[in-house]
C-alpha cells in the first residue's frame, strides 16, 4: 500500500520502521524541528531523524489547515495514512484524502484514556492492564471505531518509560497486521461507557505530596518516569524520583525510615531509582553514597 506516516516522538519510530519494511511510505509528516541544547540549534524530532536515515520524503508543516498543505497531502495519492503521536489536529480534508482514510496507533485500551497522555495516566491510576488500539480516525478526539487491540499487564514497578517501549513495539506489530488484514477487519464503535480523558501532565502534578497513601505516591513516581519526573527536595538538593514500590513502615510523611524507604500518609514507599540535578540516574544504593541520608531526615 502507499502509506503516509504521521508521527513525531520516539514512540512512533518502531511503527515507521515496520511500515517502511512492509509498504511504500510515500511521505513522512512530523512536527518541525525544535531549538534545543546549548547552542539552541534546531534539532529534528526522532521521527524526522529516522525517516531521513531511511531516505524517505519528510515534511514538517506548522499546520495542516492551509488549503495549500491539504492539496499537497492529497496529491500524494496515498491509500492510507497512519498516525502515531503526531501532535497536530488533522482537519477533515486530511482525514478524507487517503483512499482508506487514516488509522491511529493509540497507546491505551479505548475508550479508556483518550487524549494526550494515556500511558502516564494508566500507571498513575493504578490500571492493571493497558494496551494499544488501531483506530479509524474521525474528527472527534480518539473516538473512532477500533479495528484491532492488544493488551499488556501493568506491573507493580512498571514505569511509563517501561510501558512506552513495550507499547511502541506492540503498535508497530499491530499496524502492519491491520494493513495486511484491512479488507477482513470490521471496525467496532467505541462504547461511551468507561470513557476517560488522559489530560497532559501539568507541572503542578510532579512534586510528591508525602501525605498521600503509599500506593498513590508509588504510582505517581512510576507514572511520571522518566519524563517529566516526580521530584522532592532533600535539603537543598532536588531529587527526581524515577522508580518506587510500596513498602512496610510508618512515620511522619516524607521521613526517611531506612535506606531510601520514605514514610507516606499511610505506610511507606521504597525508592529504587532516582536522579540528582545534573547527574545520571542512579539506583538507591549509589544515590545514598552521595547524599548520606540518616533515619529521621525528610524529603519535602
Amino acid at each position: 500500500m502507499k502509506v503516509v506516516f504521521m508521527g513525531t516522538p520516539d514512540f512512533a519510530v518502531p511503527a515507521l520502521d515496520a511500515l517502511a519494511a512492509a509498504h511504500e511510505v510515500v511521505a513522512v509528516y512530523c512536527q518541525p524541528p525544535r531549538r534545543a541544547g546549548r547552542g539552541h540549534k534546531p534539532r529534528p524530532t526522532p521521527v524526522q531523524a529516522r525517516a531521513e536515515a531511511l531516505g524517505l520524503n519528510v515534511r514538517h508543516p506548522d499546520s495542516l489547515r492551509d488549503p495549500t498543505e491539504q492539496a499537497a497531502f492529497a496529491a500524494l495519492g496515498a491509500d492510507i495514512a497512519v498516525v502515531a503521536a503526531y501532535g497536530l489536529i488533522l482537519p477533515r480534508a486530511i482525514l478524507e484524502a487517503p483512499r482508506h482514510g487514516c488509522l491511529n496507533i493509540h497507546a491505551s485500551l479505548l475508550p479508556r484514556w483518550r487524549g494526550a497522555a494515556p500511558i502516564h495516566r494508566a500507571v498513575m491510576a493504578g490500571d492493571e492492564k493497558t494496551g494499544v488500539c488501531i483506530m479509524q480516525m474521525e474528527p472527534g478526539l480518539d473516538t473512532g471505531p477500533v479495528l484491532l487491540r492488544a493488551a499488556t499487564p501493568v506491573g507493580a514497578e512498571d514505569t511509563t518509560g517501561d510501558l512506552h517501549d513495550r507499547l511502541a513495539a506492540m503498535g508497530a506489530r499491530l499496524i502492519v497486521e491491520a494493513l495486511d488484514r484491512r479488507d477482513d477487519l470490521t471496525p467496532k464503535p467505541q462504547p461511551e461507557e468507561g470513557a476517560t480523558y488522559a489530560a497532559k501532565i501539568d507541572k503542578a502534578e510532579t512534586r510528591v505530596d508525602w501525605t498521600r497513601p503509599a500506593a498513590k505516591v508509588a504510582r505517581q513516581i512510576n507514572g511520571l518516569s522518566p519524563f517529566p519526573g516526580a521530584w522532592s527536595m532533600a535539603g537543598e538538593a532536588r531529587i527526581k524520583l524515577l522508580r518506587a514500590r510500596p513498602a512496610a513502615g510508618e512515620g511522619a510523611p516524607g521521613e526517611i525510615l531506612e535506606g531510601l524507604t520514605v514514610a507516606c500518609g499511610s505506610s511507606a514507599v521504597e525508592i529504587l531509582e532516582a536522579q540528582r540535578e545534573g547527574r545520571r540516574p542512579m539506583d538507591a544504593a549509589e544515590l545514598l553514597r552521595g547524599l548520606e541520608f540518616a533515619p529521621g531526615d525528610r524529603l519535602v
